[in-house]
């Protein structure tokens, strides 16, 4: 006996599932049109694949390879939200991942810039930034921990992986007026995610809630 092949979801129910997905991240306090727009636009379907491709709309994180996971949709978009990312701003992400953060956050500003440590997630991402027509978007192998110097200073920061405290190589390329956020914490215990504006006196810092994110691994992965 042969398994059922997949039926594909009718234009009804994919209206439904994309609006149960939106009200969702209302309900988890996402307010912000433009975020709710980008989080509408980019379908986080396209950036999980094997096994839990079928769980990609659950407000959940879910594994992809090199041993890292695309977070859950509600910290993505509550991570854009507390960018406030202007159209035209550049924005820097340390943690390409999935490609999915640099997804949404392509659709909100002039240019981001994405970083990670491992090579094949890097070709992965952007031959899918490639396929959804997302030209926006530099995807780069690198040590993410140390920034893009030579394309700094930025309007916005983002990490996807927690350090003990917000690296002082990103601090230095974020612009005045610039926002950074990051989880901050222990590996193995529940981190803090922190919203670091960099004034004419130096940074404000404000925690927005606990998270749980993979670490900041510093230098260049096998892989």
């Amino acid at each position: 006996m042969t398994d059922e092949p997949d039926i594909p979801l009718s234009a009804e129910e994919l209206a439904e599932r994309k609006m149960r997905f939106l009200f969702s991240l209302r309900s988890k306090g996402i307010t912000d049109a433009r975020t709710l727009g980008a989080m509408e636009r980019i379908d986080r379907g396209q950036f999980v694949k094997g096994l839990f491709a079928d769980r990609a709309y659950e407000d959940m994180p879910l594994p992809i390879a090199c041993g890292q996971t695309i977070s859950q949709p509600s910290v993505v978009a509550l991570m854009t939200q507390a960018l406030a990312v202007g159209p035209r701003d550049t924005v820097l992400e340390v943690g390409t991942g999935s490609g999915y953060q640099a997804a949404v956050l392509s659709c909100l500003s002039r240019r981001v810039y994405t970083v990670d440590r491992h090579r094949r997630l890097v070709r992965e991402a952007e031959a899918l930034f490639s396929r959804l027509g997302l030209p926006n978007i530099t995807a780069i192998s690198g040590d993410g921990s140390r920034g893009l110097p030579d394309q700094a200073p930025f309007d916005r920061i983002i990490v996807t992986a927690a350090a003990e405290d917000p690296p002082g190589p990103l601090l230095s390329q974020l612009k005045i007026g610039g926002i950074m956020v990051v989880p901050v914490g222990q590996s193995d215990a529940v981190q803090s995610l922190i919203r670091v504006t960099r004034t004419q006196e130096g940074f404000d810092y404000e925690e927005l809630r606990s998270v749980r994110f993979v670490p900041l691994v510093e230098g260049l992965a096998a892989d």
